[in-house]
């Protein structure tokens, strides 16, 4: 009898997949930066029969796109602003990325508390015409609500003032198992992706135009020289670094693209706030947003946007930071979480774009564009930052329309298809009437997998937890190190689990036992010691 659930085919080793990259060229398009952007475009070229490859110098993810607030929205703040069209592009990217991803992507209700008498009036207008933007959602309107029942939805609100409130719908995500998602299916789609290949170097023919990359296989040490037709530099905030090395090395002073802005967030109980809405409040006493959104059983409170000139690749909230987030909160809760109480702190930077002709100066992160930029530099080196996680989609959409107007990749392609492209684990869209309840604010388990869930479960220590929780088990590490390229220990519980971003206490205590079944899989020694120094980091005090 066949199974209704078969096996993955084998994926193969490591050094196959370096082996069939090194063979892989000349390739159509080679993208750099294994993030949000990079992979998207990875799928979408790949979909379309380009030749196509992907590298990422960290993990899948490792940077901004692991660390979003994991909210997947049009931008109310966008629409206060009078962004439309970007508002109008994020909302329909959002009901594209439910239709394609529900496992991972789901519909979240919010509720705006009002103090003053003069706030539900004013935000409901704003939210009904977001709710005329996104009408192909079919996401419930956005409603009026009483003082009793916005203390009902809202258990934990500060009642000291209360009018009253307005409820909308938004939706949020699990960003770095998106990513995921998209490298795997833009190698389902027949691209070549890897992690851990770091480009050192960037390839010119007798023109001076970029031909492809020198990369560097990071646990091997051994390096090949990539031909590619077009290659597209994604790699987030550090676009400027790359730039540098097509541009730079004719003399030229490369103007940086990217003002970098830092967002943190703290992670609590769900006690400091149950129930199935998200808290948004529009306008801080500084002029941010706050959110209360609750997230895989936890809380995450945030978030922060601070300017910040340097680019770690691990950033931390700085005190000042978190202060503003608790005091915030106290505002808002009646219950009010202190630093005692935050299970995991973390800080991700985001690419904002510099307004022409800024130089090195810069303006209030408030103030920058969210939208994406695409620069083509005078070498063919194509150069894609800014924009947000929602319009990924979108933004791939455009790098390659603007690299067929450059002359780089096929002018006669066909039209891209990714709107209708479920994504690896999908399990198709929800049945009509189907229950809005979120499997995304309940502690991690096997709903994440989607359509894979079965596979997982087939695998041995489904039933034995590796994490005091119980929402991390033996069978998902082997899954991770298996179908979903995890190298270390911190791969797997930062971005295959996400034990690490709503308890790093509850991840350093499962750190050696993860090394110990990855080690089984790997068939070589695995080591805890550097993600135990990282998950101190992410603990407060």
């Amino acid at each position: 009898m066949t199974s209704p659930h078969p096996a993955l085919p084998p994926t193969p080793s490591r050094a196959d997949h370096w082996k069939a990259l090194a063979n892989a060229g000349p390739l159509d398009l080679l993208v750099i930066g294994g993030g949000a952007t990079g992979l998207g475009i990875a799928v979408d070229a790949a979909n379309r029969g380009l030749q196509v490859a992907l590298v990422e110098a960290e993990d899948f993810a490792k940077g901004t796109s692991s660390r979003a607030t994991k909210l997947v929205h049009g931008g109310v703040r966008y629409l206060a602003q009078g962004n439309i069209a970007l508002v109008k592009e994020a909302l329909h990217e959002r009901a594209v990325l439910l239709a394609n991803a529900p496992h991972l992507v789901q519909p979240l209700p919010f509720v705006m508390p009002s103090y003053h008498f003069w706030e539900s009036a004013l935000y409901g207008t704003g939210l009904r015409m977001y709710d005329a933007l996104a009408a192909a959602d079919r996401l419930p309107a956005t409603e009026s609500l009483s003082k009793a029942r916005t203390e009902q939805l809202l258990p934990n609100v500060n009642r000291s003032g209360l009018r009253g409130g307005i409820r909308y719908w938004d939706a949020q995500f699990d960003d770095a198992r998106l990513a995921l998602a998209l490298a795997r299916t833009a190698a389902q789609q027949g691209a070549h992706v890897l992690n851990y290949a770091r480009v050192t170097g960037l390839l010119h023919n007798a023109q001076g135009q970029v031909s492809g990359a020198r990369i560097t296989e990071r646990e091997s040490g051994q390096s090949i020289d990539l031909q590619a037709r077009c290659v597209v530099n994604a790699t987030g905030v550090w676009v400027d670094q790359l730039r540098q090395l097509d541009e730079g090395q004719s003399g030229q002073t490369v103007i940086p693209m990217v003002s970098p802005s830092q967002g943190s967030h703290l992670v609590v109980d769900r006690r400091f706030w149950p129930g199935d809405n998200a808290l948004l409040v529009p306008k801080t006493r500084d002029g941010r947003v706050l959110f209360a959104v609750p997230w895989l059983g936890h809380v995450i409170l945030g978030t922060t946007d601070q300017s910040r000139q340097d680019l770690p690749l691990e950033p931390r909230p700085a005190h000042e930071e978190a202060g503003f987030i608790l005091t915030e909160a106290a505002r808002y809760l009646a219950a009010k979480p202190s630093a005692a109480d935050v299970r995991s702190q973390w800080a991700g930077l985001r690419p904002l774009v510099k307004p022409p002709r800024s130089g090195h100066g810069g303006a209030a992160t408030q103030s920058l564009s969210r939208e994406h930029t695409v620069h083509i530099s005078a070498h063919g080196l194509v150069t894609v930052t800014g924009g947000k996680w929602t319009t990924y989609r979108a933004m791939a959409e455009d790098v390659l329309r603007q690299c067929q107007m450059a002359h780089l990749i096929p002018v006669k392609l066909p039209t891209c298809q990714t709107a209708h492209l479920p994504l690896v684990g999908s399990p198709g869209q929800p049945a009509a009437g189907a229950s809005l309840t979120h499997s995304l604010q309940q502690p991690a388990g096997l709903a994440q997998y989607g359509s894979e869930a079965a596979l997982v479960q087939a695998l041995p220590g489904a039933d034995v937890a590796v994490d005091a929780g119980g929402t991390l088990s033996e069978a998902m590490v082997r899954f991770a190190v298996r179908y979903e390229y995890a190298r270390t220990v911190e791969d797997v519980l930062a971005r295959r689990s996400r034990l690490l971003f709503v308890d790093a206490a509850a991840a350093a205590q499962a750190a050696p036992r993860v090394a110990a079944i990855m080690a089984e899989e790997l068939g070589a020694p695995v080591s805890a010691e550097a993600f135990l120094g990282l998950a101190k980091q992410y603990q407060m005090g």
